[in-house]
């Protein structure tokens, strides 16, 4: 409803501009609305879906204990983390829950309750899971090499969508160093066809957050063939815009939906299984640890390997270069 001076907008009162039904001019409220736009765009999609589902967890366990969630207690938030640890959880992975709970009750107009938190009853806590991390042995999973990776493609036989798709997901996922949200994130829109191969442009990764964008090439391939692979994806695929790879139904017919990035972990450790490898040491995460080993094996450059992996720290490739050459010039070597 329009007055005198302006429009009469409802603007929520934290915006601290205006209250509740107060008469403001048009281009404010504009600016207003802008401000909003912008802060709802200031973390990546991915990471939004991630604090949604991990603020879920966390209201579900506390109404099933008779707990608040918002806003919450330091002391709820910090058992909440210890429940979490006992769970198996990685501390990454508590550390994002902890963000979430902040992030959602900023959204909610409180303040974070590890900001609210004199005794220091959340940090303490968080410290106390990773020093307890940190002195248990973790197994990583394990790199899947080409020579291993060709026989798990030999494994997706036939010529229905699903085998199609999956041949093509596990060489494009080797060959360009792709982690699993990478992966189900590309769009058609995301591939150039060159001869030498394909030009890939990731939009948004866990190295940028700001989704800036970098463009990797992708060799054809004579052995894992990602080129050849893709061609034959794409020409059950079609050419309709949208994810660059679609999930397939219980049938094995072919949605128009994204695969998910749990779904690309199970395809991996199915075909592992299949040739012989423990499913339980490899997933997603294993056709980029394969990427970096067998480029460190080959002698490539750290630049050249960080092309590719879009890796920020070198001293992350630096570690693939060390496990690759291990036992290159052997001190004992002549001696043992």
């Amino acid at each position: 409803m329009a007055d005198g001076t302006g429009l009469i907008v409802e603007v929520p009162i934290d915006e601290g501009l205006v209250s509740l039904g107060q008469a403001i001019p048009p281009q404010l409220a504009a600016e207003i609305e802008a401000a909003r736009s912008y802060r709802a765009r200031s973390k990546a999609a991915n990471t939004v879906r991630a604090y949604d589902s991990d603020w879920r967890q966390f209201e579900e366990w506390c109404w099933t204990r008779d707990l608040e969630p918002m806003p919450a207690m330091p002391e709820v938030v910090a058992t909440w983390l210890a429940s979490l640890a006992q769970a198996g959880r990685a501390d990454s992975t508590i550390g994002r829950h902890l963000a979430a709970i902040a992030w959602h009750h900023r959204q909610a107009g409180h303040v974070a309750p590890q900001h609210r938190d004199p005794r220091d009853v959340i940090a303490d806590t968080l410290a106390g899971i990773r020093r307890e991390q940190r002195a248990r042995p973790t197994r990583k999973k394990s790199a899947i090499l080409a020579a291993d990776l060709a026989r798990m493609i030999a494994a997706a036989e036939g010529s229905s969508p699903r085998a199609i798709r999956d041949r093509a997901v596990m060489a494009l996922g080797l060959a360009a160093a792709l982690r699993r949200s990478e992966l189900v994130a590309l769009q058609l829109a995301d591939l150039e066809l060159v001869r030498e191969g394909l030009k890939l442009t990731i939009r948004h990764s866990k190295t940028d957050q700001e989704g800036e964008g970098q463009v990797i090439a992708v060799p054809s391939g004579k052995v894992l063939k990602p080129g050849p692979r893709l061609n034959e994806w794409l020409s059950v695929r079609g050419g309709e815009a949208g994810p660059l790879f679609y999930r397939t139904d219980a049938q094995g017919l072919m949605t128009k939906e994204p695969m998910s990035d749990r779904s690309v972990a199970r395809l991996i450790q199915r075909y592992a299984e299949k040739v012989g490898l423990d499913p339980a040491a490899v997933g997603a995460h294993s056709l980029r640890s394969g990427f970096l080993t067998e480029a460190a094996k080959a002698g490539a450059s750290l630049p050249k390997m960080q092309e590719v992996s879009r890796q920020k720290k070198v001293e992350v490739l630096l570690g693939y270069v060390r496990d690759a050459a291990l036992f290159e010039n052997h001190a004992g070597k002549s001696f043992l």
